[in-house]
């Protein structure tokens, strides 16, 4: 059986690549990609050990989580649980928190040169977008950090009505989802789209450039197939 290999690049080379396509349109995906780590389940583990969600809604998603480390429940289930988990609360509260979170958390991982790279798009006059599945109030509070507005900002969100979370899902932005989730707003084909996991290969597919970056094993695999070259920003590189 012939072993498929895939091409890592460089910094230098990864932003050459980039660069020389002179895009017009770029789509990043964020957990994995912008910064290290895995913010929706971090923000889920982090709001129960605050006590920011009850004890009742607190062992609801412990046992559904668990269930989908089992494979019982599918992606985009969870990714949408984890959003509805925070109905009834105040939407402006989640703000608060997701904007601690963040800065307690996550933000100290994000990757120098994701960021090097975004502002250096954005001073080209490149339309910059962000697509995750993580809640809408980390990624849009993670975003800030790159100068992509709330607007470009697609990601799993729910209904809030009066300042409350219902949960009434309005996206789920995975896999297929992400893709739906661009065309929705006339992005059918990007010049270049940014992901790390195989959830994020259907939107990598339709750039005229996909750039894995810090690539799971599937999406490793997934990339050696469709000849994508990877890239590693230097915290995360393999040895």
């Amino acid at each position: 059986m012939q072993t498929l290999s895939v091409n890592t690049l460089t910094t230098e080379e990864f932003f050459t690549a980039v660069h020389s396509l002179r895009p017009n349109i770029a789509v990043f995906d964020c957990d994995g990609t912008l910064w290290s780590g895995d913010a929706g389940s971090g923000f889920m583990k982090w709001s129960i050990e605050t006590g920011l969600v009850s004890r009742d809604a607190a062992d609801w998603i412990d046992g559904r989580y668990r269930a989908y480390h089992r494979n019982e429940v599918s992606e985009i289930a969870i990714c949408g649980e984890m959003v509805q988990l925070y109905q009834g609360l105040r939407e402006d509260e989640l703000r608060r928190a997701a904007r601690e979170f963040f800065v307690a958390r996550i933000e100290r991982n994000i990757f120098p040169e994701m960021l090097n790279l975004v502002n250096d798009l954005r001073a080209s006059g490149v339309e910059i977008w962000a697509v995750s599945s993580t809640n809408d109030w980390v990624i849009e509070e993670g975003a800030q950090r790159f100068g992509i507005p709330a607007e470009r900002v697609l990601s799993a969100r729910v209904e809030v009505k009066n300042g409350i979370i219902s949960d009434v899902l309005r996206d789920v932005p995975t896999d297929e989802g992400k893709v739906a989730s661009l065309k929705r707003v006339g992005i059918t084909s990007p010049d270049a789209v940014f992901g790390n996991s195989i959830h994020d290969a259907a939107m990598l597919a339709i750039a005229y450039r996909a750039f894995p970056v810090n690539p799971t094993p599937a999406l490793i695999e997934r990339s050696a197939q469709k000849g994508w070259p990877v890239y590693y920003p230097a915290s995360v590189a393999p040895h």
